[in-house]
């Protein structure tokens, strides 16, 4: 029986960390009061990644504003300094040098 339940446990937790290896930025919330600053809620990285917000207009990338080192997991209260732009920003998730989510941002 030890047996069996020890094969369980490590089929569950191999199974909780193929879940866990997804990456996104959840939890979306839009700049809060301050001009320079954007809050993104909980961030998720597979590995050790940044978030970088770049202006974007018309469906292109423009400049870099800001970006935020994430750690692998959960990031909560994920919060990027940035310098306002006009324009409205996306938010990119990069994990291993790779974009694995991005998120549009309206400014009011």
């Amino acid at each position: 029986m030890f047996k069996t339940l020890t094969l369980a446990a490590a089929a569950v937790a191999a199974t909780a960390s193929f879940a866990s290896a997804e990456s996104y930025i959840s939890n979306f919330v839009e700049e809060q009061s301050r001009d320079t600053q954007v809050e993104l809620g909980t961030v998720r990285a597979a590995a050790d990644g940044v978030v970088e917000i770049y202006s974007f207009h018309g469906g292109e990338l423009g400049a870099l504003l800001g970006s935020e080192a994430v750690m692998a997991g959960a990031n909560t209260n994920t919060n990027v300094d940035i310098l306002r732009s006009n324009l409205d920003a996306i938010a990119v998730l990069k994990v291993g040098g790779e974009i694995v989510d991005t998120q549009e941002i309206e400014f009011n």
